[in-house]
């Protein structure tokens, strides 16, 4: 069971991660992003979706073009 510090730090934590979620190297972003959704595929997107809202940077760059 958890109490209310480790709750808290968590919190703590969790919004530090995300202030600086656009400076983390793409490695540390897709491991805190796998450790936070763990299996939950509904998370997943969710959380995918945010980052991709709030973060450009996460957002996959764009395929290049194919040349003829």
């Amino acid at each position: 069971m958890m109490n209310n510090s480790t709750l808290e730090f968590e919190r703590l934590l969790g919004k530090a991660a995300l202030a600086l979620w656009p400076d983390l190297p793409r490695d540390v972003q897709e491991n805190l992003f796998e450790t936070a959704v763990g299996g939950d595929e509904i998370m997943r997107s969710h959380l995918a979706m945010y980052l991709h809202d709030h973060h450009p940077r996460t957002a996959h760059p764009a395929k290049p073009a194919q040349f003829a």
